[in-house]
């Protein structure tokens, strides 16, 4: 599928920052979360907790010192609920699992962060193990038009289910954030469209803007913030969808309302969110999250980013508790693993 880069909706603000001295040629422009080495989000965030810089595996050797008794809390197995597969005119919405969703727009199809994969982790052989199976299967999928990646966390970037999504669709186009093309480059998966925040690309029928988010990123140790991470607005003419990725609390929230107008529908995160001493900075709880909703001033969302992988210490069905204690009358739903809703 073709796809034309457009102008930014606005141009991020820039902040001079004296480049270091051993840089030499620096890949992307310097502005308010890029240093010209390392990205960095505007509001502080858990890599300065304490003077320390932690990324992915400092999150979770943290989450496991603080509260060993943790894996306990998660069944290993859950069945899912047998759901027919998406069918009738879009626009609808089937929930994969975790962040992945298929949105089924008018004249594309679109799927979020897709893992399909056993495990979220470097191997299939340890790490956290999902206990859900995805609602659909790689081979369900109808023509995928489009892939969009988030951030390169093994959550949302899983190069196992990519690689097999492209070979079953090899014209799918992906939009990541940047830094991660060259990554996927090397990895087999060419062509990808890296995008600055507020940076848009028009894919078939819709412009897609990359829109800011406060977390991190890492693939390994040494990695850490080398790419960036970010949301996604999908501009359509049938509708108007924020995908947030992985987020923390946010002023961006408003921001994304005054630049690009309120969604019709708002993907937002609910799960892996204790112990908030830690993962506050990066992760919105329920209660955060229908306030990103009105932030927002979205029509309707949905929940993403629980009951799928162990990644943090709260059980896994505290989302979805904690969200309904939360909501008041906001059309904030969850759909189960599977389940389809029009949009």
């Amino acid at each position: 599928m073709a796809y034309r880069l457009t102008a930014p909706v606005a141009p991020p603000p820039v902040v001079n920052f004296p480049p270091a001295p051993h840089i030499r040629d620096m890949p992307y422009p310097i502005s308010d979360h890029y240093d010209g080495q390392y990205f960095f989000n505007p509001e502080p965030t858990i890599r300065s907790i304490g003077g320390k810089r932690m990324g992915l595996f400092g999150l979770l050797r943290a989450r496991m010192k603080r509260d060993p008794a943790v894996w306990s809390t998660w069944p290993k197995r859950v069945e899912n609920t047998p759901y027919p597969a998406p069918a009738g005119e879009p626009p609808t919405l089937p929930f994969i699992g975790h962040s992945s969703f298929l949105i089924r727009l008018p004249g594309i199809n679109i799927l979020t962060d897709p893992v399909f994969s056993a495990r979220c982790s470097p191997v299939q052989f340890a790490g956290p193990k999902r206990v859900r199976d995805p609602g659909l299967t790689i081979e369900a999928l109808p023509e995928i038009n489009l892939i969009l990646l988030s951030h390169n966390h093994y959550d949302h970037m899983d190069l196992i289910s990519l690689r097999k999504i492209k070979k079953r669709f090899p014209f799918a186009s992906i939009v990541t954030t940047l830094g991660n093309a060259a990554y996927l480059a090397r990895k087999g998966l060419g062509d990808a469209v890296e995008l600055d925040w507020w940076q848009a690309v028009e894919v078939g029928e819709a412009n897609i803007t990359v829109v800011p988010a406060r977390h991190f990123a890492a693939r390994w140790l040494n990695d850490r913030n080398q790419t960036l991470w970010g949301g996604f607005w999908i501009g359509h003419a049938s509708r108007n969808i924020y995908f947030a990725g992985d987020t923390g609390m946010t002023k961006y929230f408003k921001e994304i309302h005054a630049r690009l107008g309120a969604p019709d529908l708002a993907l937002l995160p609910i799960g892996a969110y204790e112990p908030q001493s830690i993962m506050a900075p990066v992760h919105i709880n329920p209660a955060e999250a229908v306030r990103a909703f009105h932030d927002l001033g979205a029509k309707r969302a949905v929940g993403m980013h629980f009951g799928t992988f162990q990644l943090t210490a709260e059980a896994i069905d505290a989302p979805l508790q904690a969200l309904a204690a939360a909501k008041g009358d906001a059309a904030f739903e969850t759909l189960d693993f599977g389940q389809t809703v029009t949009i």
